[in-house]
């Protein structure tokens, strides 16, 4: 099991994960550490309980924000594949009408 050191707001914290996250985590932490630092410019001074929760709340809204797009591209994929069996059906029984038109034209003396 991996361990890795991290820092917010100037206070390290060694956390364990599985080997192989290692540097993830770390990405992670100082992705928090970064927006911690964001909001102290923005809000001024406060605990850091209020912040953590405060940097929650806003990585939590960034993923809503992300999930809504993506669902929103999922639903506009999901019509364009529909389109496109759609037009495939409409094209083969077009084809299927003429080969079924050429047959009774051949069978004809």
């Amino acid at each position: 099991m991996g361990q890795v050191s991290i820092t917010i707001r100037g206070r390290q914290y060694l956390i364990a994960c599985d080997d192989g996250q290692e540097a993830h985590l770390a990405r992670l932490g100082r992705y928090l550490d970064e927006q911690s630092q964001q909001l102290a410019v923005n809000t001024g001074a406060v605990n850091d309980t209020m912040m953590m929760v405060m940097v929650a709340l806003t990585i939590a809204d960034e993923l809503t924000d992300a999930n809504a797009k993506l669902e929103a591209q999922n639903s506009v994929g999901k019509t364009a594949q529909e389109n496109v069996a759609s037009g495939i059906a409409s094209l083969l029984n077009g084809l299927a009408k003429r080969i079924e038109d050429i047959a009774v034209a051949l069978e004809r003396p």
